[in-house]
């Protein structure tokens, strides 16, 4: 289920509803609710200046060939709230583990890092939290 939103919203919505789905398609929840934010250290870096990190921080995808930065940005989040399980990701996106292999290599390939280290991850997922929803979801 989305978190509650306005009707201006409702593809927000939808984009979260879509998201919790997969997550609880990938570890067997009946039901699994969108999550609003809570206080984090997300709020430690102006909106403005975390939005510019991300973009710049995924760059070399934005010149990605197929199949495309939005594909290879929702594998990467699924993939790491996943705690990087190549099964359940395959589940959730509803792929075959070796394409989620692959997607995952060349995004490391491409941002130059090694997926894993644990603090490659971490910034990675950081970024992905400052992209503005529209934009991480193609």
């Amino acid at each position: 289920m989305s978190g509650p939103v306005v009707a201006g919203d409702l593809g927000l919505a939808a984009a979260q509803a879509e998201r919790a789905l997969r997550r609880a398609l990938a570890v067997g929840s009946a039901v699994l609710r969108h999550r609003e934010a809570e206080p984090s250290v997300h709020g430690l870096v102006a909106p403005g200046e975390a939005e510019a990190l991300a973009r710049a921080r995924f760059a070399a995808l934005r010149e990605a060939g197929p199949p495309g930065e939005a594909v290879l940005l929702e594998t990467l989040r699924t993939w790491l709230s996943l705690h990087g399980s190549w099964d359940r990701t395959a589940v959730a996106l509803d792929l075959h583990r070796n394409t989620v292999r692959q997607r995952i290599a060349r995004i490391g390939g491409l941002l130059e890092v090694d997926l894993a280290d644990a603090d490659v991850r971490m910034e990675l997922w950081f970024a992905l939290r400052w992209l503005p929803e529209a934009d991480d979801r193609g």
